[in-house]
This record gives structure tokens, C-alpha cells and sequence, in this order.
């Protein structure tokens, strides 16, 4: 029997927590889904290591044991993970959004003496890989289950809020609706379209997925502050992929975009909506490790924040013509940008 690690990191955090419902919501699962994993690692071993009932979960002397256990494993495997110095800094992006790479092209412009590596991840797995030092500085969502569950070890500061727009197929008819046009979205004029009007579609995991992200979260809370049930529809990664779903979809339905994103789509031939009701921003901050003093990396933050200066990333929500601000409730970003902005988001 092959032993998944991954499996008994989820048993450790039930036993320290004893407490599905806070293990599920520090590993950013939903309980479901981490019940099954758990249930999944007993068949694999053929015992019983957790006894749940509806108020309470311990651990069996079986699970006992192969709880030290597991923390001698998942020390030493730590260990053998742990990645040897390497010249340079590393950083991350999230599938193709724009942020992430407008950084790394102005630090390869400012320092092309310094090696920049470049990876694939969402929010989580930046943070954990930051963590564990194999990412030098993460360009994520930061969100309060982050810092309740590592409230200590690294440093962040926004970096963008990104505006949520409305994408509609190429094969959408003139509008019956009422939706406003102003001008070209491309260049920044103002088209409006109501989050209400019909069936809103997203490329995001949902919550039984397995693969529930930060994204994931921030779209529940949406849907929560709207009243409505979006259509989620996974996240397939590379943009080809998302426009080739829109093109063959049915024409009487939105989709929820970030901004990078649908400029991508109108240059494709689909049109850009500004929302009517509120206008949500994702907020992408900076991560970096607190003990991490390399010149690179410094180095990296410096340029990551100037290019929000250049850009005016942190402006967005000052825009007249937009709709009231929208992040979640409880999102850090709100106590880290303008004291005023909370205020504007009704």
C-alpha cells in the first residue's frame, strides 16, 4: 500500500483540532470533502484511527499511535522537500491573469542579472510553498483563513484590487434588456449590464470540488451578498479553454470575469459589461516570508509595488463611473486600503 501524504496531513489536522468543521476550514476544504479523505485514509489501512459522533471526535489508540507517527513522517519528509539555495527569486502566477506577469516582465526589465523562476499556483498552494521556502514572493489572495491559520512567519501588503466584469458570447443579440452602452469597454468606456438580468456563469471549484480555493471563497461570499446561485464551471486554467466554453455556451447567460481576462475575450470578438449593482474587486497582495532579507527578493516587492503605483492598481474603486465597491465582508483588503472605502461599499 502506497501511503498519499496528502491524506495524512488531513488526519493531522483533525487530531490536533479534533474538530472537523476547524480542520476542514484550516486546509480550505469544505467538511464533506474532508470527511470522505478521511474516511478514504481508514479503508486504505484497514482500522479505525478517529470516533466521530455528533458532538464529539477522538482518537482511537490506533489513531493515537498513527498520529506520532504521522508527524515523524510528515517531518522527514519536510526535510527531504526542502529546496537547496538557488541564485535568483522565485515567484508565482495564477493561471494567466495579468498581474502577476506585468510584475515579473518590469523585474526582468529593472534586473535582468537577476534570475527570476517562475511557477503555476493558486492563492493556497503560493502560500504554503512560501512558507515552506519554496516560493520567495507570492502574488495571492490573502484571505482571513490564511492569517488565523498562520498568524506568524510572513509579511503581505496589496498590491491590486482587480475589477469582476461581465462577459457575453459573440452570439448575443442586441440587447431587449437594457443594458447601457457608452462606448468600446476595450478602452475604458462604459458599457453596464445588471448581475440579475440572467443566468451568471463562472470559471471557478465549488465547494464539494475538492479543489475549493480562495477563489472559490470569494465567489460563495458573492453569491451570498447578491441572493443568487451562479453556474460554476471549474476552472479548465488556460484562457483558450474558457473562451472556447463561452463561444460554444448558450447566448443568454453572462459570465463573471476578471478584467485581465475579459479584455482577452473582446479582443476575441465577445463584449464587456461593467456590473450595474456593485462592482467586486479581487484584491491581489504581495507575500513574502518575515525573515526573508535576500536583496532579490527585496528587490522583487520594490518593483511589484511600483508597477501598482505606475498602473494605479489600488485607485479602482475611486472611479465615478463604477458602481459601489464590493469585496467580502471580512476581507483583510478593506482594512488595508483606504480607511474611507468601506464606506463606499453600501
Amino acid at each position: 500500500m502506497e501511503l498519499d501524504l496528502r491524506l495524512v496531513r488531513y488526519f493531522v489536522a483533525v487530531a490536533d483540532e479534533l474538530h472537523f468543521g476547524r480542520a476542514a476550514a484550516q486546509l480550505y476544504l469544505s467538511q464533506p470533502a474532508l470527511s470522505r479523505q478521511i474516511r478514504k485514509l481508514e479503508d486504505q489501512l484497514g482500522e479505525t484511527l478517529l470516533v466521530r459522533d455528533s458532538r464529539h471526535v477522538t482518537l482511537t489508540a490506533r489513531g493515537q499511535q498513527f498520529l506520532e507517527d504521522s508527524r515523524r513522517l510528515l517531518a522527514l519528509a519536510e526535510s527531504m522537500t526542502q529546496r537547496t539555495a538557488q541564485p535568483g527569486v522565485s515567484t508565482a502566477h495564477v493561471f494567466e491573469l495579468s498581474t502577476s506577469r506585468m510584475v515579473a516582465d518590469a523585474f526582468t526589465r529593472a534586473e535582468p542579472d537577476i534570475p527570476l523562476r517562475e511557477h503555476a499556483m493558486d492563492s493556497i498552494t503560493q502560500l504554503n510553498a512560501l512558507l515552506h521556502g519554496r516560493l520567495d514572493v507570492a502574488i495571492l489572495r490573502v484571505t482571513p483563513r490564511m492569517l488565523l491559520a498562520h498568524p506568524a512567519g510572513w509579511r503581505h501588503r496589496l498590491l491590486r484590487l482587480e475589477p469582476l466584469v461581465l462577459i457575453e458570447s459573440p452570439g448575443e443579440m442586441p440587447d431587449p434588456d437594457g443594458a447601457i452602452s457608452t462606448g468600446d469597454a476595450r478602452h475604458g468606456h462604459t458599457r453596464v449590464a445588471s448581475l440579475h438580468e440572467r443566468p451568471l456563469h463562472v470559471f471557478a471549484d465549488p465547494p464539494d470540488s475538492g479543489t475549493y480555493n480562495a477563489h472559490g471563497q470569494y465567489v460563495t461570499a458573492l453569491e451570498h451578498r447578491l441572493g443568487l446561485q451562479m453556474q460554476w464551471l471549474g476552472t479548465p486554467g488556460a484562457f483558450s479553454f474558457c473562451v472556447a466554453h463561452v463561444r460554444r455556451g448558450p447566448v443568454d447567460v453572462r459570465y463573471l470575469e476578471f478584467v485581465s481576462y475579459a479584455e482577452k475575450y473582446v479582443d476575441v470578438g465577445m463584449r464587456m459589461s461593467w456590473p450595474l449593482e456593485l462592482q467586486p474587486y479581487y484584491p491581489w497582495s504581495l507575500a513574502w516570508r518575515s525573515d526573508d532579507t535576500a536583496p532579490a527578493t527585496t528587490r522583487l516587492v520594490e518593483v511589484a509595488l511600483g508597477v501598482a503605483d505606475e498602473h494605479a492598481w489600488l485607485d479602482a474603486t475611486r472611479d465615478p463611473a463604477r458602481a459601489p465597491a464590493w469585496m467580502p465582508d471580512d476581507d483583510p483588503a478593506w482594512r488595508e486600503h483606504a480607511p474611507g472605502m468601506a464606506d463606499e461599499s453600501g
